[in-house]
């Protein structure tokens, strides 16, 4: 358990978001940690309407942290988008072939973290059923290379 009053996923999301921003027009560097500051942090969106999932409680922002939490959490997002692989010719080649990536990702995991990931992009007119299937059907492929798969 982290005494951190946010989580791994929380920091992910912010740190793909604020990536996403740096492509926008008019994207002023300077301007992160402000702007960030009323950005609710995911995990806080403990109360949420059972029929349409809306937030009934807003939940924390980042800004809300205190000082040394904050600043903890700029030196963290910074690390995370540093490292962050460049897969700009990839986004470029699937942009052009009009190909959009699936939110599934196959991961093979070892005791010292992922060996390797899997990103899928498909057609948007790619039915779902095949998309699961595509999916489904390269994992149970891998698997059987794996022991005691």
């Amino acid at each position: 358990m982290t005494d951190r009053p946010y989580t791994d996923d929380d920091l992910r999301a912010e740190a793909t978001r604020q990536l996403a921003l740096r492509r926008q027009p008019g994207f002023n560097s300077r301007g992160i940690g402000n702007e960030m500051k009323d950005q609710l942090i995911p995990s806080s969106l403990v109360d949420l309407e059972p029929e349409t999932g809306e937030a009934l409680e807003m939940g924390r922002a980042w800004g809300q942290l205190g000082d040394g939490d904050y600043a903890r959490v700029l030196h963290e997002l910074a690390a995370l988008m540093n490292g962050a692989a460049d897969v700009s010719e990839w986004a470029v080649h699937l942009g052009a072939d009009g190909l959009e990536p699936l939110g599934e990702q196959l991961t093979a995991h070892t005791d010292g973290g992922p060996w390797f990931r899997l990103h899928f992009a498909v057609r948007p007119d790619m039915p779902d059923d095949m998309r699961r299937a595509l999916v489904e059907g390269v994992a149970l492929e891998i698997a059987k290379h794996f022991p005691n798969a």
